[in-house]
């Protein structure tokens, strides 16, 4: 057997180990579905954003809510900031990339929505810009992070920071608490 390959599967369970004895993140993660379910139920939406792998993990979050998690139900309002990409592209070209988001946030955005920004380091620039904006218009803040945090601890009103420093874990562990709060809200939110 490839001892590489159950050092790393300890490795993701180890991370997983530390999230359960830090009572202080599942609290978070608790009071995040409460959060979530109330800004839907007001008629408020949830919104999504990250890059590379955190992108690919805030669209798949994105289509949990949207879509459907455990149950045949009615579609909630959550959409991924970066899935329009003549929008994505000509902001990125015309202004910089740093503004992708932020600008979005300044134009569709709604006092009372919710803003799920993943980033592994806490520091991806256009993800803090976007939350600056959010917190402009009274949109709550989310950050999935690492370990520390990063500058987005600071514009966050709301922290998932992943006891990690090891990218690979914390965007498993982020999609696994992603998929805890899913099923949570789509539970309170249908009365399930």
């Amino acid at each position: 057997m490839n001892n590489k390959i159950v050092d790393i599967i300890k490795a993701s369970i180890s991370t997983k180990e530390s999230i359960l004895k830090d009572p202080v993140l599942l609290g978070t993660i608790d009071e995040l579905a409460t959060i979530i379910t109330s800004a839907l139920r007001n008629g408020n939406r949830v919104y999504f954003c990250g890059n590379g792998g955190s992108a690919a993990d805030a669209q798949h979050l994105a289509a949990e809510f949207s879509g459907r998690f455990y149950t045949d139900r009615e579609a909630l309002p959550a959409e991924a900031l970066h899935c329009n990409t003549s929008y994505l592209t000509a902001v990125a070209n015309d202004y910089s990339y740093d503004v992708v988001y932020a600008r979005l946030i300044r134009g569709i955005g709604l006092k009372g929505d919710v803003l799920v920004g993943l980033s592994t380091s806490g520091n991806s620039v256009n993800i803090l810009k976007a939350f600056e904006a959010a917190r402009e218009k009274g949109i709550v803040t989310v950050g999935f992070t690492g370990d520390t945090g990063g500058k987005m601890k600071i514009l966050s009103d709301h922290l998932v920071n992943v006891p990690s420093k090891d990218t690979p874990r914390i965007q498993e562990s982020h999609i696994m608490l992603g998929h805890i709060i899913c099923q949570l809200v789509e539970e309170q939110y249908f009365n399930k």
